[in-house]
C-alpha cells in the first residue's frame, strides 16, 4: 500500500495504490468509464488503519521523460484517474481557505489551468494539482531507450547540467533508474505549491531497528523543525516585499535519521532534471492502441534545506552538487564539509564542529583540565567532531587525549558497558569530550549509573547534546556538572504562537501531525488502525499543545528558518538582478540556474530570526557563536536541578568559573589530570609518548628548581633554601677565640709560653752558675726561642685569617720547630762527634765550640726562612672562603670557611723541614744512648725526640683523617696546635724543668765539680756504670 499526500490535502485526499503491480491504463479506465481506481475511494479512518501507508507512489513524471520544464509549469491533463473522498482541507497556508474554483474542479475531476501569474509563477493564492496521476510506471526494460539522448542534444547552458553525449546519457540513465527504485519506496511527504519550490529534509522518525528504515516520531528534531520551515515559508509568502509575485513552495521528506535512507528520498528532488528533452521520443503507445498520457513537469527544486545529521548531509550533498542544486543545512556541523572543494554546494546557518571543537578546548583549559578522553558516535559528525578537538588540542598544547573511543552505528548488548570500562582504565582523565546523539548520550548515562559512577565522569558535550532534556530524561543525577555547548540561538516567539496553535483542523497539510498528535497527547485517533486498550484513552481532537501537553520550542528552529529566508533573501536578490521591474518569475529565472543562485546565497547579510547576523564565508560556513550550559541540581536534587548559562564562545571564552557548581564540594573545580602538579622544588619527569602525564623528581642534594621541568646547582658559595626554589649564600664560618675547639690549645699554649718564660728567666738570672753553663747556654736560649715560637704559632692559627695573620703562620709555623730541632740536632751531633773522636784520639773535633753550635743551628734554620721568603714572593698570602670544605650531604649544615690560603700540603711541606731535623736529631739520639747519664744531656735528648716522635705519628692520621669531616676546620686546627704545643712541652719539661728545679729548690748541687782530661773524658764511655763523671769544656 502507498500513500499519496497532494498539497493541500488532509487525510480525505488521500490516495491509494497496491505496491508492486503495475496497472493497465486501460484496466483502471475501465471501471465505470471514468478512469477511478479499481476498488474505489477509502475513507479518512479507513486509510489511517494502515501504518504503512506512508509510502510513495513512483511519480509518473519521473518515469516518462520529457523536456525540462519551469518549476510550476501547468499542462492541460486528463482527468485524474482518482476519487476524492471527503473534502478538502480548510487551508492550507495558516488559516487562509482554498479557493473555491480550485476545489470544485478537483472534486469534479476536471482537468484545469491555475489561473494568473504568468509561465510558470502564479500569485500566491494560486494552488496547483499534482499532475501525472495514473501514469503507466517506467520498466527497467524501456528506460534506456526512453532516457536515450536525442539525435541533435542542445549545448548545455549554465542553467541545465552537462548531460550530453554518451557519458551523460549513460549518467541520467543511472540516475533515472535510482531515482525509479528509490521513489518506489518513498515515503509520504508534505508539499506545498509554489512557482520556485524548496526541499526539506527532516527526521521525522529515528532510525528503524531490525531492517526496517524508520523508527518511532521524532516529536522535537522531527516535527519541530518541519513545522518551522512551513512557518517561515508561509511568512516569507506573506511578505511582500520579499519576492513580489513568487510564491515559495515545498517538498519535505523524512529522512528517518539514516543516511542511505535520505539518499534515497533525496533523489525525487532531481527527477525534473532527469527527464529527457525530446517530447516525441515516447515509449510507444498504450495497450489499446491509444496514446500515452501527457504528464505534467514535476517541480523542480531550486535550493534544499536540510539535513540534519552530518552523516546525512554529506551523503546528500554529493547528489546535490552533481546537478547544481544548492543546500543550506540547520543543524550539520562536521567540519568535513568545510571542504568547498567537495561540497561546493553546500553551505549552513550553524557553525562547523572545528568552531565548536575550539570552543571546547578552550574550555578544557579554562578548567585546568590537560587528560580527558573522547567519546564520539560512528559517523561524520562524532569522528569528525572528535578529530577536530584532538588536533586543536594538539596545536594548543596543554591537553592530552587518554582515549579516543567510537560507538558503532548498531551497538551489540554490552557496548555501552564496555565503554564505561575503557575509560575506567585511565581514571585520573575525568573529562570526557562527547560528540554523540543523543540516543548514545543516553546509553553512555544509563551504563555510568548501572557501573556506580555517579559524580566521576565530568562531561563536556557537544551541541548534539547541548540544553536537551530528552538525552538526561530520568539521568538527572549523572548529568549533575555536565557542560554543554549549543550555537547561540533564541526563542522564536512567533513560532511558539504559530506551532500552539496548531491543530488536527488547521494542519492537515503535515501528514505526520496526526502521528504527533498520538504521541505528544498520549491517546488514539479513532480509525486509527488499533483499537485503543483501557489504558490509552481517545483522542478528541481538542488538545491543545501547550496545554493538555508540555511544550518547549526545539534549538534548531531557529536555524531552520535562518536557512529557509537564506535562501528568500538570496532569490529575491537573484530576481532584482535578472528580473529588474518584473513581478513574478521572468525567463531569466526559468529554470533558476543553480550556481548562480549559490553566489547570491553566499553573498546574503541580513539579521536572523533571533536578530543575529546570518552570513556566510567563502566556504559556506556561518560564524561561530555558541552558549555554554552546566546542568545544576536545585536545592540538591538532580531531578529538579536545570540548564544554566555559565558563559559563551563568539572567537573567544567568555566563561563565568564562579557560576559553575560541581557534584561534592559545589564551588572546586573538580581535577581531570594525568598527573598532580609537582610541588615547590620538584622537577617533572615526561612520561614517553603521554606529554601530560609525568613523575615528580625532588631537586635533592645543593639542586634547586629552574623551572617545571630543570633542576640546576647553586652555585659553589650558594646553598638551596628549604624548599630547593632557589639559592642563598652559605654562611661563613671560622675558629674563632670563642670556641669550644680552640679552648684547648690556647691554654696549652698560655701555659707554655709561662713555663718558657720562667725558665728563660731562670737561665739568664742564673747565667753563670754551673748547670746553666753546662747545659749550653746559646743553644738552650735558641732552643727556648723557638719554643716560645711554637706555643705562640697557637694564637696566629685561632686568630682570623688577614694576609698579616697568613703570612706570620707561613713563616712562624715553621720556624719554631726549625730553631728548636736545629738546636737539639747540634747538640746531639757535638756530643756524637766528641765521643767518635775520643775513640780513635784524644785530639777534639773541630766545631764543637759555642760559637760554631750557634752558627751550625743559625744555619740549618735559615733553609726554613729562605724558602718561607721565597713562598711569600711567589704567592703573596691571603685569605679565602673554603666552600668545598664544609659541603656537608646536607645543605643546611654546609658552611664556607674562612682560612689562608694554605692547603693541607702546603702545610705539611712547611713543617716538612722541621720533621726532618727531627728525624735526623732522633737518630743521633739513638747513636748517643750510650753515653753516660751523668755525661751532659744526651739521655734527656733521647727521650725527648721519641716522645715527639709519638706525637707527630699521632697527628698525621688524625689530621688527615678528618679532611672530610663536616668539623675539618676545627678537628685539624686543634689537633696541629695541640701536637705543636705537647712536642715544645715535651722538649721543655725534659730538657729544662729539671734544670729549673735545681737551680730553684737546690742550689747546693749548682756547684763546679772537678775536671777531668779529654783522655779521661774518652775512657769514661768504659767506665763501669754509675761512677761519676765531669761535664767537659
Amino acid at each position: 500500500m502507498t500513500l499519496r499526500n497532494e498539497p493541500g490535502f488532509g487525510i480525505e485526499g488521500i490516495q491509494t495504490e497496491e505496491n508492486g503491480k503495475e496497472t493497465d491504463p486501460g484496466s483502471r479506465r475501465g471501471r465505470g468509464g471514468d478512469g477511478r481506481r479499481a476498488g474505489g475511494s477509502r475513507s479518512r479512518d479507513a486509510i489511517a488503519e494502515q501504518p504503512s501507508a506512508r509510502r510513495l507512489l513512483p511519480s509518473p513524471e519521473s518515469l516518462n521523460p520529457r523536456s525540462l520544464r519551469a518549476p510550476g509549469h501547468l499542462s492541460q491533463s486528463r482527468p485524474a484517474p482518482t476519487r476524492l473522498a471527503g473534502r478538502l482541507p480548510e487551508g492550507v497556508r495558516g488559516d487562509r481557505p482554498w479557493r473555491t474554483r480550485s476545489r470544485g474542479l478537483l472534486e469534479r475531476g476536471k482537468g484545469w489551468r491555475g489561473g494568473g501569474g504568468g509561465r510558470g509563477g502564479g500569485t500566491r493564492g494560486s494552488q496547483v494539482q499534482e499532475a501525472g496521476e495514473g501514469w503507466p510506471l517506467l520498466s527497467p526494460s524501456n528506460s534506456l531507450r526512453q532516457l536515450r539522448a536525442p539525435p541533435r542534444a542542445p549545448v548545455p547552458t549554465a542553467r541545465e547540467p552537462a548531460m550530453a553525449g554518451p557519458r551523460g546519457a549513460l549518467l541520467g540513465a543511472l540516475l533515472a533508474l535510482l531515482a525509479q527504485a528509490a521513489l518506489a519506496r518513498t515515503a509520504g511527504s508534505v508539499r506545498s505549491p509554489g512557482g520556485l519550490t524548496l526541499g526539506g529534509l527532516f527526521p521525522v522518525h529515528a532510525r528503524g531497528a531490525a531492517g526496517r528504515a524508520c523508527g518511532p516520531l521524532k516529536k522535537e528534531q522531527g516535527v519541530h523543525r518541519l513545522e518551522a520551515m512551513l512557518y517561515a515559508l508561509d511568512r516569507v509568502n506573506a511578505d511582500p516585499a520579499l519576492l513580489p509575485g513568487v510564491r515559495l513552495g515545498a517538498r519535505l521528506l523524512d529522512t528517518c535519521s539514516r543516511d542511505t535512507y535520505a539518499l534515497e528520498q533525496a533523489l525525487s528532488f532531481v527527477q525534473a532534471l532527469l527527464r529527457g528533452r525530446d517530447d516525441g521520443d515516447q515509449a510507444g503507445r498504450c495497450p489499446g492502441g491509444g496514446p500515452p498520457l501527457p504528464a505534467a513537469p514535476p517541480e523542480r527544486v531550486v535550493a534544499v534545506v536540510g539535513a540534519s545529521a552530518s552523516s546525512v548531509s554529506i551523503m546528500v550533498a554529493n547528489v546535490l552538487r552533481l546537478f547544481a542544486i544548492p543546500q543550506i543545512s540547520y543543524a550539520s556541523t562536521a567540519p568535513e564539509l568545510s571542504d568547498s572543494t567537495r561540497y561546493d554546494f553546500f553551505s549552513r546557518v550553524v557553525p562547523p564542529d572545528s568552531y565548536q571543537a575550539q570552543a571546547m578546548v578552550d574550555i578544557v583549559r579554562a578548567l585546568g583540565w590537560n587528560y580527558v578522553s573522547t567519546l564520539a558516535s560512528e559517523g561524520n559528525y562524532g569522528e569528525s567532531g572528535v578529530e577536530a578537538f584532538v588536533q586543536i588540542s594538539r596545536e594548543a598544547g596543554g591537553v592530552c587525549i587518554a582515549q579516543s573511543i567510537k560507538i558503532p552505528r548498531e551497538p551489540k548488548p554490552g557496548e555501552f558497558d564496555k565503554v564505561i570500562r575503557r575509560l575506567m582504565e585511565t581514571p585520573n582523565a575525568r573529562g570526557i569530550i562527547i560528540f554523540a546523539n543523543e540516543d548514545d548520550i543516553r546509553r553512555v548515562l544509563e551504563a555510568a549509573r548501572q557501573a556506580n559512577l555517579t559524580g566521576h565522569f565530568l562531561w563536556v558535550g557537544s551541541d548534539s547534546w547541548g540544553a536537551k532534556t530528552s538525552p538526561i530524561l530520568s539521568l538527572e543525577d549523572m548529568a549533575v556538572g555536565a557542560i554543554t555547548i549549543l550555537p547561540k540561538r533564541a526563542s522564536i516567539e512567533g513560532f511558539d504562537q504559530y506551532f500552539m496553535t496548531r491543530s488536527l483542523e488547521n494542519n492537515r497539510r503535515n501528514i505526520w501531525f496526526a502521528e504527533f498528535w498520538e504521541e505528544n497527547f498520549n491517546c488514539k485517533l479513532t480509525g486509527s488502525g488499533t483499537q485503543p486498550d483501557d489504558s490509552t484513552r481517545k483522542c478528541t481532537g481538542e488538545e491543545r499543545i501547550g496545554r493538555d501537553s508540555t511544550y518547549e520550542q526545539e534549538g534548531k528552529v531557529q536555524f531552520v528558518i535562518d536557512a529557509v529566508y537564506a535562501i528568500a533573501h538570496a532569490l529575491h536578490s537573484m530576481h532584482r538582478a535578472l528580473c529588474p521591474g518584473h513581478t513574478g518569475l521572468c525567463p531569466a529565472m526559468e529554470p533558476t540556474d543553480g550556481r548562480l543562485l549559490l553566489q547570491y546565497i553566499r553573498a546574503v547579510r541580513f539579521n536572523g530570526s533571533a536578530g543575529t547576523p546570518v552570513m556566510f564565508n567563502e566556504k559556506g560556513d556561518a560564524p561561530g557563536r555558541y552558549d555554554i550550559f552546566q546542568y545544576q541540581a536545585t536545592n540538591g536534587s538532580a531531578g529538579s536541578g536545570g540548564y544554566q548559562a555559565v558563559g559563551q564562545w563568539a572567537e573567544t571564552l567568555r566563561l563565568e568559573v564562579e557560576a559553575l557548581q560541581w557534584s561534592g564540594d559545589p564551588r572546586e573545580v573538580p581535577q581531570s589530570q594525568c598527573s598532580l602538579p609537582c610541588g615547590p622544588g620538584e622537577q617533572k619527569k615526561m612520561v614517553k609518548g603521554v606529554p601530560c602525564c609525568w613523575h615528580c623528581e625532588a631537586c635533592d642534594g645543593y639542586r634547586f628548581q629552574v623551572d617545571e621541568f630543570t633542576c640546576e646547582a647553586c652555585p659553589g658559595h650558594m646553598r638551596p633554601t628549604p624548599n630547593h626554589t632557589g639559592c642563598r649564600p652559605t654562611p661563613v664560618v671560622s675558629l674563632t677565640w670563642s670556641s669550644p675547639w680552640a679552648a684547648p690549645p690556647l691554654l696549652l699554649a698560655v701555659l707554655g709560653i709561662m713555663a718558657t718564660l720562667t725558665v728563660v728567666a731562670t737561665f739568664a738570672r742564673h747565667n753563670d752558675t754551673p748547670v746553666v753553663r753546662a747545659s749550653g747556654r746559646e743553644l738552650s736560649y735558641v732552643l727556648l726561642a723557638g719554643t716560645f715560637l711554637i706555643y705562640a704559632v697557637t694564637f696566629l692559627l685561632v686568630a682570623e685569617p688577614g694576609a698579616a695573620v697568613c703570612a706570620a703562620r707561613r713563616l712562624l709555623l715553621g720556624l719554631g720547630t726549625t730553631l728548636s730541632y736545629s738546636a737539639l740536632l747540634t747538640k746531639t751531633n757535638r756530643i756524637y762527634r766528641i765521643f767518635e773522636r775520643g775513640k780513635r784520639s784524644v785530639t777534639p773535633p773541630p766545631f764543637i765550640s759555642p760559637s760554631s753550635q750557634l752558627l751550625i743551628t743559625f744555619s740549618l734554620s735559615s733553609v726554613q726562612v729562605v724558602g718561607v721568603m721565597a713562598w711569600l714572593g711567589a704567592q703573596p698570602p691571603h685569605s679565602v672562603i673554603d666552600y668545598e670544605e664544609q659541603r656537608t650531604v646536607d645543605p643546611e649544615q654546609a658552611r664556607g670557611v674562612l682560612r689562608c690560603d694554605m692547603s693541607d700540603l702546603s702545610l705539611i711541606g712547611c713543617l716538612g723541614y722541621s720533621l726532618v731535623l727531627m728525624v735526623t736529631c732522633t737518630v743521633y739520639a739513638i747513636k748517643t744512648r750510650g753515653v753516660p747519664e751523668t755525661f751532659n744531656e744526651a739521655k734527656p735528648i733521647g727521650f725527648t725526640m721519641y716522645t715527639t716522635c709519638i706525637i707527630w705519628l699521632a697527628f698525621v692520621p688524625i689530621f688527615f683523617g678528618t679532611a672530610q669531616s663536616a668539623e675539618k676546620i676545627y678537628i685539624q686546627t686543634t689537633t696541629l696546635t695541640v701536637s705543636l704545643s705537647l712536642s715544645a712541652s715535651v722538649s721543655l719539661g725534659m730538657l729544662y724543668v729539671p734544670k729549673t728545679y735545681v737551680i730553684l729548690f737546690h742550689p747546693e748541687q749548682n756547684v763546679q765539680k772537678r775536671k777531668r782530661s779529654l783522655k779521661t773524658t774518652s775512657t769514661v764511655v768504659a767506665a763501669p756504670k754509675g761512677e761519676d763523671t765531669e761535664d767537659p769544656k
